[in-house]
């Protein structure tokens, strides 16, 4: 089967700083065009632990830097944050692009996707809901569910490689996706599940 490099991917996750940006970066690294692979999140704002349980800072998609965040906490508590492995999680951030951007926010007429893959559940279901609306472009809607912690999202990003290559190399994804899936499945130990929608 020929291989569909021509297909396009999502990554969302709640605020496209953690696991979303992980699998970002990765699928770049395994030589995914930046053209054909966009992440997302879908929360209210930016949310990143503060120093109290109940003080997260919160940032504005698609207005702050990965670098302004990173510059802010760093003038914070440069130590906390980097304690608790933010800072080297912005760092990474910044590699992959300018800042998070909010999956509500998109170009629908432009932005449009063939994979969309999220790592929450909550996530899946509002990305399901956002495209229940839609006539045209068939897309799946995948889920892998990821712990939101740094080395969880590190951990789960070469799968979400592995995932989206074997989409790309099967053919037309809707008539092998299950296939693909089933296939991952077992030899990742991951379950997945997902939806057809459109956009």
């Amino acid at each position: 089967m020929a291989s569909q490099d021509h297909l396009r991917f999502a990554l969302i996750c709640a605020s496209n700083v953690n696991r979303s940006v992980a699998a970002h970066m990765k699928l770049l690294e395994a030589g995914f065009s930046s053209d054909a692979v966009e992440s997302y999140g879908v929360g209210q704002a930016v949310k990143l632990p503060g120093e109290a349980v109940d003080s997260p800072n919160r940032y504005e998609f698609d207005a702050v830097a990965y670098q302004e965040i990173l510059d802010d906490l760093k003038a914070k508590n440069e130590s906390f944050y980097r304690s608790k492995g933010i800072l080297d999680m912005l760092e990474r951030d910044v590699t992959v692009k300018r800042g998070p951007n909010k999956w509500q926010s998109r170009n629908r007429t432009r932005d449009r996707f063939d994979i969309i893959l999220t790592f929450e559940k909550r996530v899946f279901d509002y990305v399901v809901e956002d495209l229940s609306e839609g006539s045209g472009l068939a897309c799946a809607v995948i889920n892998m569910e990821v712990t939101d912690t740094a080395a969880e999202a590190v951990e789960a990003a070469p799968d979400a490689v592995m995932l989206c290559q074997a989409i790309r190399q099967a053919g037309e994804w809707e008539e092998t996706i299950e296939d693909v899936l089933e296939e991952f499945t077992s030899k990742r130990n991951r379950s997945v599940e997902y939806e057809i929608c459109y956009q």
